[in-house]
């Protein structure tokens, strides 16, 4: 299946989507000089689009600055499959967190990157790139590789074919090197990263797939080089990951019956 179009930066849905992307973790609320200059719209245009949608309910105007809006919140927790995934994941990442007592990660492929949609740590965790709803390049993290490895043939030859960014010195750039990584993840189950994401840290992740082994998400243990050494746990995050798979097999089946 062709993977879906976005739609054009010149029609209004394009237009709000510009708007709704402005906002961010960090950043989640904005004023209007703040999303003209992240979304290079016309002034009168976003004027009247801030407009529209804080009447649609999509945004919230307070003292003159705007935020994402209960509803969009509301919307997201609507979402099927994320609201499955994490249903059946969560004590699956507790497992892991109670086995290696380093971060744990959730994470979905969106385009070329990885969406952090869980997150577990405590006080002893790596210092780690991610954070809750953040995005990572795909071939910078163990995840984003797990998420690759299955991802459409057509995702993988795009990804390898644009400008693979370096996130730290060790980044794999080299496009018959993460070619080979790709490989060895399907053939072992598991992916690795190495100080590509940041100084400092390493990871191992596994993919969770649905009944038709095609790819949902990915699992993964990160920790900091010298305490954490991901090879040794491997076939637990690998464990972790084929029981999500079969948990939401069996939720599918029964749905079916």
């Amino acid at each position: 299946m062709a993977e879906p179009t976005a739609p054009g930066p010149e029609t209004v849905l394009g237009k709000t989507m510009k708007v709704l992307l402005a906002f961010t973790v960090e950043d989640n609320v904005l004023g209007f000089a703040q999303i003209h200059s992240r979304t290079g719209l016309p002034k009168a245009t976003l004027h009247r689009l801030l407009g529209d949608l804080v009447g649609a309910r999509l945004l919230e105007r307070v003292d003159g600055r705007y935020r994402l809006s209960r509803l969009v919140f509301e919307l997201g927790m609507r979402a099927s499959v994320e609201r499955t995934l994490l249903e059946v994941a969560i004590p699956f990442l507790e497992e892991l967190y109670e086995r290696t007592h380093e971060t744990v990660h959730l994470g979905v492929r969106e385009g070329h990157e990885v969406v952090y949609v869980a997150k577990m740590g405590g006080h002893r965790q790596a210092s780690s790139p991610s954070r809750l709803g953040g995005r990572m390049p795909l071939h910078a993290t163990a995840i984003g590789k797990a998420l690759l490895a299955w991802a459409p043939e057509q995702v993988q030859e795009d990804v390898l074919a644009a400008s693979l960014h370096r996130c730290s010195p060790r980044t794999v750039v080299n496009r018959n090197v993460l070619r080979q990584q790709l490989r060895d993840v399907v053939e072992r189950g598991v992916a690795f990263e190495y100080e590509e994401s940041a100084v400092g840290i390493t990871c191992v992740a596994a993919p969770i797939l649905d009944i038709h082994d095609v790819v949902v998400a990915g699992i993964s243990v990160t920790g900091p080089v010298g305490r954490f050494q991901p090879a040794r746990h491997a076939s637990a995050v690998h464990a972790a990951a084929a029981g999500i798979t079969a948990t939401m097999a069996r939720r599918a089946a029964l749905r079916a019956d």
